[in-house]
């Protein structure tokens, strides 16, 4: 039985009809650039995740960078987060000259250890960027009171947690700002690239609406050096016919997770852990057990996908050498010995999950 990581064709064939009208209606209109739809759109996504702005931008990675620069971060600026993450949450550090600072991960959760994070604050520190990873909210009412008692500035990675909340308030609503992707395969994805930065403050907003369009608030004037980043209207279009079932997508990918949890009991695999503090949307699904490598060439060999993430951390990345030399984070570099990441999407079928953990079984 071959199944594939994600598969992104149901909720096309599910929404078909509402996605192909709405792309046909904007293309007959010709409003292509900040049109109606992605104007709807931010008005949608800023009411679910209880905000005052949300700013569409061209990517996840745009949406950290221009957040970055919202804030003033800048050269000779240190801004700790995560090793154990997708090297775009870096990236956007490097971008605005800043040094990234990665402190070890909590081993359950695979989030920020926070008491490393106070470890590391120096004179330099300017923020923090926590990743809400694999989507699991990060501790933010302790990650934000230890940053205002440094006078630091947060800003959320929410690119794999969209929908994932504390107590009924969203991620992205708990920093200066948030930044989401829309990458095809996250639980609120589009067709192509797409981002959005959320925030409560109105200059930080005003900022980013800038950035994202050449530095310009009146067209042909700029009062800053910008970029090209907007949302794109077909994109909105799609964005806009998934957001009022993101609740619903996510209530599905806990059903994967508790059928995993069913189907895998007694293998000694440790699936993904919940802290209770935060409500989890499982944007991928990723456990641990040392025969890890033996376990994957299983699946392989019965075409069911699989993936690691993430096989090098960051502070190990060629591209950080000069920044990581002698760092050594012994919790992240024992995880990316045994992780492992499932298939995961809502409609994964009970039936293929119990195929994949007999091929599993039989493989331990």
């Amino acid at each position: 039985m071959k199944i594939p990581m994600v598969d992104l064709t149901q909720q096309y064939h599910r929404l078909k009809d509402q996605i192909d009208a709405g792309m046909r209606e904007a293309m007959e209109t010709g409003a292509f650039i900040l049109g109606p739809n992605v104007q709807a759109f931010e008005k949608e996504a800023a009411d679910y995740l209880g905000v005052k702005h949300a700013i569409g931008v061209g990517s996840g990675t745009d949406a950290l960078h221009l957040a970055l620069l919202a804030l003033g971060i800048k050269p000779g600026d240190e801004v700790i987060t995560t090793p154990f993450t997708f090297i775009a949450t870096a990236e956007a550090i490097k971008y605005v000259g800043a040094t990234p600072v990665f402190v070890d991960i909590n081993p359950n959760t695979f989030n920020l250890d926070l008491d490393a994070v106070a470890r590391a604050i120096t004179d330099k520190t300017r923020a923090v960027i926590p990743v809400h990873l694999f989507g699991q909210p990060v501790d933010m009412a302790s990650l934000k009171a230890l940053c205002d008692a440094h006078k630091l500035h947060i800003v959320e990675d929410c690119a794999q947690s969209f929908g994932a909340h504390i107590q009924g308030q969203q991620t992205g609503s708990f920093g200066n700002l948030g930044a989401f992707s829309f990458f095809p395969s996250k639980n609120l994805g589009c067709y192509g690239d797409g981002g959005l930065v959320s925030t409560n403050c109105d200059d930080l907003a005003a900022l980013v609406r800038q950035y994202r369009n050449h530095g310009s608030k009146v067209q042909y004037h700029h009062s800053l050096v910008g970029y090209t980043s907007r949302l794109d209207e077909l994109q909105a279009v799609v964005l806009r016919a998934k957001l009022p079932l993101i609740d619903e997508f996510n209530d599905n990918r806990r059903r994967v997770d508790s059928l995993y949890r069913k189907h895998l009991a007694g293998t000694g695999i440790q699936t993904p852990a919940q802290d209770g503090i935060g409500k989890h949307v499982f944007h991928q699904y990723c456990c641990l057990h040392p025969a890890r490598d033996k376990i994957l060439q299983a699946l392989r060999d019965a075409q069911i996908a699989c993936a690691i993430y993430y096989p090098v951390p960051l502070h190990k990345q060629e591209v950080f050498a000069e920044d990581c030399k002698n760092v050594s984070l012994p919790i992240t570099e024992s995880i990316m010995q045994q992780c492992f990441a499932l298939p995961v999407y809502p409609e994964l079928s009970e039936e293929k999950i119990e195929h994949i953990a007999s091929v599993i079984k039989a493989a331990l």
